[in-house]
């Protein structure tokens, strides 16, 4: 595992306390790609009880704030998947 999903994972869990969390790499889906030299693209898969009654944008906040700091130095591109428990 890199260091980055270690952390994004780390800084999820502290934020959101999921009870399922995935995070994949999809950076060498990118390869060559001018941004790839910013940062990774990653995929999160996350599932919260934070996330109940809250609208889709909401969830991305969410995610975004809880990984401000890495959105400038290490994520170049975050795809998320975010539901509350229960939810398809």
């Amino acid at each position: 595992m890199s260091s980055t999903i270690a952390l994004i994972e780390a800084q999820l869990r502290e934020a959101l306390a999921p009870e399922s969390l995935e995070v994949i790499d999809d950076s060498h889906l990118h390869a060559g790609h001018a941004g790839a030299r910013e940062g990774g693209h990653y995929t999160v898969k996350i599932v919260s009880p934070r996330f109940t009654g809250v609208h889709k944008v909401a969830r991305h906040r969410l995610v975004y704030h809880a990984l401000a700091e890495l959105m400038k130095r290490g994520i170049h591109a975050l795809a998320i998947e975010a539901r509350a428990p229960g939810e398809p």
